[in-house]
């Protein structure tokens, strides 16, 4: 279904980059035939978070063949949260769908995910949250391993119903999110955040695929030990009571 620029969409897919040239054109392909094929109403919201590749001359090129791109820029890195951020508050749908830049979350996927949450959101639903669960991760052994480590820790502490929270492909309602507060690596931790505020989260098997093309920007152990030092701010903020604009922080560089 094509979206006029006059016309509100369905679905905002908010996809937020850095160095990610070789990946932008097919990904891109693929988010527009797996959304016509499903008759669903969208845009695609890129982000390049401060990219020192051909990154934002290509996405300026494709913005003139696809009329359902746009893209933002942010002139230096400030990170994978602060992107999505970017990206959700730029949006004009009421619904938000993210995914991963490097190709590895399958676009095939969005149209069952919001399948899903058609199936359960109830009427005035504001606070419901669609997470893809990479069953056969296609990583190394070590990252895989972390991020199991690092899950398991994450679902003890804070109790997010969520297997696998690192998952980038999720859907959400854009007032929910801009309703959360703001910080370094919270993009990690939307489940929890979205429990904070009342909701729910439902869990979808998605397809993971290995990277192709370009080169990932997470080290391993680095993202092991950063994630387990967040969850200790998030578990404090989940205690906290939720006032209006009380708990909006600033999100800090990569």
């Amino acid at each position: 279904m094509m979206v006029s620029e006059t016309t509100v969409p369905e679905l905002s897919v908010v996809v937020p980059v850095k160095d990610e040239a070789e990946n932008l054109a097919p990904l891109i392909d693929e988010i527009c035939t797996s959304l016509k094929d499903a008759n669903v109403g969208f845009e695609i919201v890129y982000v390049d978070d401060g990219s020192t590749d051909a990154t934002p001359a290509l996405l300026a090129d494709l913005m003139t063949a696809r009329a359902e791109l746009r893209a933002i820029r942010h002139r230096e890195c400030q990170g994978q949260s602060a992107a999505i951020a970017t990206g959700v508050e730029a949006a004009r749908a009421d619904l938000i769908a993210t995914l991963d830049g490097d190709g590895q979350n399958d676009p095939a996927d969005i149209p069952e995910l919001l399948a899903r949450y058609r199936e359960v959101s109830a009427p005035g639903d504001k606070a419901l949250m669609i997470a893809g669960h990479r069953t056969m991760r296609k990583d190394t052994w070590l990252r895989r391993l972390s991020s199991r480590i690092a899950n398991g820790i994450r679902g003890v502490m804070l109790k997010d119903d969520t297997l696998d929270t690192g998952c980038g492909l999720k859907i959400f309602p854009r007032e929910a999110f801009m309703a959360m507060p703001r910080f370094n690596h919270m993009h990690r931790f939307l489940p929890a955040l979205m429990l904070r505020a009342g909701g729910r989260i439902e869990c979808v098997h998605v397809n993971h695929r290995p990277r192709e093309r370009g080169v990932s920007k997470y080290g391993v152990w680095n993202r092991l030990w950063v994630g387990i030092i967040d969850l200790f701010g998030v578990m404090w903020l989940a205690r906290r009571p939720i006032h209006a604009d009380s708990d909006t922080l600033e999100p800090n560089s990569r």
